[in-house]
């Protein structure tokens, strides 16, 4: 039950990091891979590397920051037209 009010550039980040992730056209991720990724239905895919964390958590590192990033809000992840998995926003 808190508002915080920021500046417009606050709402900009270049990484997030993921869990519950569900891979689907790969078994693993054992090293950095390069993606698009996107953070919300409307938004257009971004380039990104995505990497596995510990404890089964992923870290997505996006080229440019993008806006608006929630926890909570779901993550998809994709290699051109295929899905390679999606995840829930920590």
């Amino acid at each position: 039950n808190t508002v915080m009010l920021g500046d417009e550039k606050d709402l900009y980040t270049d990484s997030l990091i993921a869990y519950n992730v569900n891979l689907i056209s790969v078994p693993e991720i054992t090293e950095p891979i390069r993606i698009t990724a996107k953070t919300r239905y409307s938004q257009k895919e971004q380039p990104a590397v995505l990497s596995s964390l510990e404890n089964g958590e992923y870290l997505v590192q996006f080229e440019s920051p993008q806006r608006a990033v929630t926890s909570g809000q779901a993550v998809v992840f994709y290699d051109g037209d295929i899905v390679v998995g999606g995840g829930i926003i920590k």
